[in-house]
């Protein structure tokens, strides 16, 4: 009986104190301030990687565009013509044809080729013919060339429309170059490019000069 006494008169445990007011209240607003921490930082990496993409695609579009570049021709130097009577070119001699040639790249990227041809034509007959070196024309740069084009004169001679044409003083030729390459821009942007160009020229016999030159350029990229 005794036993059952002391078993009945020991002490219960203390009960866990309540949240306080305040203590429930930073409990509620912990959470919420958690989540806008993290929409505040997938909101700035989302505006970043927007940010990022456009500037990407800005330079795509503007910078990194592959351009066209431009060939020009500046003038022809007549070597080597010798005539006979002053008007007819000398059989057996070849005259000789300098082209000053222009390449102007507008691209950030060098524009390589690894050669150029051009043709001389007389009322469609091919005169003349020349492979130029292969080259490199600098990001934004022009690269200017002399092309030496050997013009066969026995070719010349050979068309019966030659002594109608240099009675007049002036023989009406045509040029055509081609040069092919390509731009590297980062390894990512590769674009072939071909440029080719017509001319008409008027030569003049007497003064062994070029009076009119008439040129058209077409790029494909």
């Amino acid at each position: 009986m005794a036993m059952v006494e002391k078993d009945q008169v020991r002490p219960l445990a203390a009960a866990t104190d309540p949240l306080s007011s305040d203590d429930y209240e930073t409990a509620l607003h912990h959470k919420p301030s958690r989540k806008r921490t993290c929409i505040k930082c997938c909101g700035c990496v989302t505006a970043l990687l927007l940010i990022t993409a456009i500037v990407i695609v800005i330079l795509i579009f503007t910078v990194f565009r592959v351009k066209e570049p431009k060939i020009k021709l500046n003038g022809f130097t007549i070597t080597r013509l010798e005539l006979i009577n002053g008007t007819i070119p000398k059989p057996g001699v070849n005259m000789s044809l300098v082209a000053d040639v222009s390449v102007k790249n507008p691209n950030v990227a060098s524009f390589k080729y690894p050669n150029t041809t051009t043709n001389l034509y007389y009322r469609g007959t091919v005169v003349g013919e020349v492979r130029g070196p292969p080259g490199r024309a600098k990001a934004r740069r022009t690269l200017r060339m002399n092309i030496t084009v050997d013009v066969i004169t026995d070719r010349l001679l050979s068309n019966p429309n030659l002594i109608t044409d240099a009675g007049t003083g002036l023989l009406t030729m045509d040029s055509y170059s081609r040069i092919g390459g390509r731009v590297n821009i980062l390894n990512i942007f590769k674009r072939h490019v071909i440029v080719r160009m017509n001319c008409t020229l008027r030569v003049n016999i007497s003064s062994q000069a070029i009076d009119e030159q008439k040129c058209k350029r077409k790029v494909d990229i």
